[in-house]
């Protein structure tokens, strides 16, 4: 509960946040404008801009969320995604989650690579020692101690890859906590972390939409 509370906390910080950095300058174009460049006071959205822009978020979110299978709907309540219209307010927070993916997508590019460099050295030594060994029942011999030993190799490899990976999620977890989007904690849930998945889904799609009110 007091992880809730926190969270709630840092998404009312971020809302003021996002006033600051929403704010507009505009430059006086006036050939006559004096000599240190002078511009119009700085705007900030109204109320009425932001509580139709939550409108549109809530139901942005409201159709993804209906895209859900039944019992994932029931995990996600409209209380969450109400905070989290309101977090997205505050549009660093696509930054964040952007950057957050671009990471993981490297470092998933690594343990990929990682993983394929142990297969390719028992590959090549498989081929070495069928170059070299003539006799097939010793060949055979070998061949099966080498086996014995890329097995454990790679073992170990996933393993490690999946060492990486927990310590990946658990970063987003804290870094997205800290920036006060809801739903997010540290959890090694399969279920909640599947919860988190979506979330970010959801971020990542309201990113690559553009809020244009009427006119």
């Amino acid at each position: 509960m007091s992880a809730l509370v926190a969270s709630n906390q840092l998404f009312n910080n971020n809302i003021y946040t996002m006033e600051d950095i929403s704010m507009t300058k505009e430059t006086n174009s006036n050939s006559n404008e004096t000599a240190d460049g002078a511009n119009k006071p700085l705007q900030l959205p109204t109320p009425e801009f932001l509580q139709r822009k939550i409108y549109f978020l809530m139901d942005q979110l409201k159709e993804m969320h209906a895209e859900l299978p039944e019992i994932l709907q029931t995990r996600i309540s409209y209380d969450l995604l109400t905070e989290l219209a309101n977090c997205v307010l505050n549009e660093s927070i696509f930054d964040i989650v952007k950057a957050l993916m671009e990471l993981q997508h490297v470092t998933e590019k690594h343990l990929i690579q990682m993983r394929a460099q142990v297969e390719n050295e028992y590959e090549i030594e498989v081929a070495d020692w069928r170059e070299k060994i003539k006799d097939p029942e010793e060949l055979q011999h070998i061949l099966g101690l080498m086996k014995i030993k890329h097995t454990k190799k790679l073992v170990e490899t996933d393993k490690k890859i999946v060492e990486v990976l927990d310590q990946k999620v658990y970063d987003q977890q804290s870094m997205l906590q800290k920036a006060g989007v809801p739903g997010f904690y540290s959890t090694q849930n399969p279920k909640e972390i599947k919860i988190q998945m979506f979330l970010l889904d959801f971020i990542l799609r309201l990113s690559r939409l553009k809020y244009e009110p009427s006119k």
